[in-house]
């Protein structure tokens, strides 16, 4: 059974001097990364953290947070990656489900004090900056198996669940991006989206499999274009927003090939836009987007192969991927024929061990996750997603619970009754809507006042409405439930 760390290890043997993460003005090769790794993680074991030990860490996409994940992975710890624009509301409760030794932070960054914030939490804060390194020669062996890691869901009905992963089910799904990809030594890939979501890792473990070199940034903007096209990046990733980016700087260069090399677009979690992936393959190059779907419960279930017919990759996600197994099911429980649209249900090696809190239901009788989304398989076996049974809306890849927004803003002393629809957006996928029925018509709330309510009850940035629509009342069915539906086409004007 391989682990997270021996890959690592084994790599950094194999190619030694090989760039692993380049960013602006930085590179750090595989031998590098591993010798600070082991060092990092001689520090951190004679300061008592060991195999077994729960270490949450909440920190930017750099080369330090790499190195320490892999130090933990070193020692066995159990990691507990926090997504950094996750607030009090949520690291609040992650950490009292967790309970972990140590809460990593990077102190200040992009305004905020992330060191007062985890001790205001009554966390053992320590700043990455300040963890110590040591002789790793007296490093004990850790024997692969058990959790390794709890990645955190976005949160679809409220707060987030804790999703319970061994190494081995994140290096089956790197095996799986490495393959669908056709990864090799000389490609460049991106490492732009969090770090601390489960995709950071086994992207990472992706480009250690192939050996090949990833460009890494806590920020991403056109900043970060110039510095892909001068890495000469062969896979550029990784979203609608990320694609939206490299075409409007093509387009600002006519003639002049951005990423002269790049050979597809890696894509997950926003709706897929048919037009971005025909402009990207027309304007830019490569086979245009090679489309992935999993979830932090299971990632990597099916996705796109840079070998599938141009007109699968058009119009479907993809294949399952290796050792996954997807049943596509009616609402009574029977297999869907091809074609028919049903509930997606997956089961495979990479899919989790359940969840923190074991008292939510996990597997179905037959061991196949229930991921709450409709689709279908077509004939030749690909998978396209439809739509979803849970009531989220995607934001730049990242879910946003109805449930809780609506709560929330139904505690506005102004607010008789609120819902939220995602709509349709060219960049961020869908954005936010809020649909308010205010307590006066004559005294309504506008945006700003409710965004500034919402902040104050703790809401993330991240989770906060872009629209507002303001209306007499809502239209409910015989459940007392909003027909959403029928809401969302009449404010996207699709009729229904």
């Amino acid at each position: 059974m391989s682990s997270f760390w021996a890959e690592v290890a084994l790599r950094a043997a194999l190619t030694p001097d090989a760039d692993c993460l380049v960013d602006d003005d930085r590179r750090l090769t595989f031998g590098a990364l591993a010798a600070d790794a082991e060092a990092l993680a001689a520090g951190l074991h004679a300061d008592g953290v060991t195999a077994g030990t729960v270490v949450a860490w909440q920190l930017p996409t750099t080369f330090e947070t790499v190195v320490l994940s892999c130090a933990l992975a070193r020692l066995g710890a159990v990691q507990v990656p926090i997504i950094p624009i996750y607030r009090e509301r949520e690291v609040s409760a992650i950490l009292a489900q967790t309970c972990p030794a140590r809460l990593v932070v990077p102190g200040e960054w992009r305004g905020r004090d992330y060191l007062a914030e985890g001790r205001a939490l009554g966390a053992a804060t320590v700043l990455l900056s300040g963890l110590p390194r040591a002789d790793p020669a007296g490093l004990p062996p850790v024997e692969p198996g058990g959790v390794r890691w709890i990645y955190y869901t976005s949160g679809t009905t409220g707060l987030q669940k804790g999703a319970r992963h061994t190494d081995a089910g994140i290096v089956t799904a790197a095996r799986n991006l490495a393959d669908c990809l056709g990864l090799r030594p000389d490609d460049v890939g991106t490492l732009l989206f969090p770090y601390a979501h489960v995709g950071g890792g086994f992207l990472f473990l992706a480009a250690v499999l192939a050996g090949h070199k990833l460009v890494c940034a806590p920020r991403f903007g056109p900043p970060t274009v110039e510095l892909l096209r001068r890495e000469g990046v062969t896979h550029a990733g990784n979203g609608l927003a990320f694609h939206q980016t490299y075409l409007e700087a093509q387009r600002r260069r006519p003639g002049q090939p951005l990423f002269p090399r790049v050979r597809a677009f890696t894509h997950g979690g926003d709706p897929r836009r048919f037009t971005t992936h025909e402009a990207l393959r027309r304007e830019i190059g490569g086979v245009g987007v090679l489309s992935g779907y999993g979830m932090t419960e299971f990632p990597m279930i099916a996705e796109g192969r840079v070998d599938d017919p141009p007109e699968k990759l058009a119009t479907r996600i993809g294949r399952a991927c290796a050792g996954v197994e997807i049943r596509i099911l009616r609402d009574d429980g029977t297999p869907c024929a091809p074609g028919e649209e049903g509930e997606i249900r997956a089961r495979g090696e990479s899919l989790c061990q359940g969840y923190v809190d074991d008292r939510l239901d996990f597997v179905d009788a037959d061991g196949f996750f229930p991921t709450g989304d409709l689709g279908f398989l077509d004939e030749d076996g690909y998978l396209e997603v439809t739509g979803r049974l849970k009531d989220i809306i995607v934001r730049k890849g990242e879910k946003i619970g109805a449930a809780e927004v609506e709560r929330l803003l139904r505690e506005h002393p102004e607010v008789a009754d609120a819902t939220v629809v995602g709509l349709p957006d060219p960049v961020l996928g869908e954005l936010c809507c809020a649909v308010v029925v205010p307590r006066d018509p004559g005294c309504a709330p506008d945006l700003a006042g409710l965004t500034e309510f919402l902040r104050g009850r703790g809401l993330m940035p991240h989770k906060l409405p872009e629209r507002l629509e303001l209306r007499p009342s809502l239209a409910r069915d015989v459940f007392t439930k909003v027909n959403k539906p029928r809401l969302r086409a009449e404010l996207t004007g699709s009729g229904g």
